[in-house]
């Protein structure tokens, strides 16, 4: 997959998909099992390999099919989405990830059940439906996806996985060799090898601002590894003062895509608190604007009411 020397972009995708056409799910035949032998434009993906995949969706559209073996809709749809990840010629990529064996992941994209399909676009989720539809109706969400995509500029190409006759993509400027470090080191799990790396490239030019995003990314994948989102919300639910649990579900919702959601959590909390934890909050709300950009008019916002609440 492509990965960017630049900082991610942002965008403001709700509202881009109309999904009202979306009749009730019918339920394909097919057997349980795995999905397909991937295609030319479809790749399997894991928790390692989950924060190159929202990296590659700085260039182009990424859907990701969240399945089950023992789905049948499972299995029926990842062959309906490769079909047409193929008649794209490379526009968009189809990611599979199984449910089960990655449940952080699944937990991100707030699955309730399988298959899921959201799309990714410039590292923001943009959920798109649950069960299996027929394909012209996969069609036209589809369509809207790449007309939003392109929009926002994110007209890249998905470099094929089989041998053709299409010409090799540009190379991209390399990484600096520590952001190139701790980019390997992310894809290999190693979260503590990303952090010494980012931790490095800013102790020796601490104006790099790729490197404070990435120690950010890298903290919120850190914190939310473990969690559990159902229990991670009923402990916040249940415990209103608790400023641990609060946080906690902040982290991921902005995890999920609820980045508003999260920003409002702690903004409450934060009118709510006092001396330490006051703190506290304040040095997590500032560590999640880093996540999503200071560029982006949602943090902007949420910056000027931390400031309201703390002066």
């Amino acid at each position: 997959m492509t990965q960017s020397s630049g900082p991610r972009p942002r965008l403001d995708v709700r509202g881009a998909v109309d999904l009202s056409a979306l009749a009730r799910p019918s339920t394909p035949p097919g057997a349980p099992g795995s999905v397909p032998v991937a295609g030319s434009y479809v790749v399997d993906v894991d928790e390692a390999g989950f924060p190159a995949l929202v990296q590659s969706s700085t260039a182009y559209p990424v859907v990701v099919l969240l399945w089950a073996s023992w789905s049948e809709a499972s299995t029926a749809l990842a062959a309906e989405l490769s079909s047409l990840a193929d008649e794209d010629g490379g526009r968009w990529l189809l990611a599979r990830i199984d449910a089960e064996a990655n449940p952080q992941v699944a937990a991100a994209f707030q699955a309730q059940s399988v298959p899921t399909v959201v799309a990714v676009l410039a590292g923001q989720p943009l959920p798109l439906f649950q069960g299996s539809y027929p394909r012209e109706q996969i069609r036209a969400v589809l369509d809207q996806v790449l007309a939003a995509a392109e929009a926002n500029g994110l007209t890249g190409r998905v470099a094929t996985t089989h041998e053709g006759d299409e010409p090799e993509p540009e190379a991209e400027p390399a990484l600096p060799p520590l952001h190139q470090a701790a980019y390997d080191a992310i894809e290999r799990d190693d979260l503590d090898g990303a952090r010494q790396a980012y931790e490095q490239a800013m102790r020796e030019n601490p104006r790099d601002a790729m490197a404070r995003a990435g120690l950010a990314q890298v903290g919120l994948l850190d914190r939310t590894r473990t969690a559990d989102l159902h229990a991670a919300r009923a402990a916040a639910a249940a415990a209103p003062a608790d400023v641990q649990a609060q946080l906690l579900v902040a982290d991921l919702d902005v995890l999920g895509g609820k980045v508003e959601d999260a920003f409002a959590r702690l903004l409450d909390v934060l009118r709510a608190t006092t001396g330490p934890d006051r703190e506290l909050v304040r040095v997590r709300l500032v560590d999640l604007f880093e996540v999503i950009g200071g560029d982006d008019p949602r943090v902007q916002a949420a910056r000027r009411s931390m400031a309201a609440a703390l002066y």
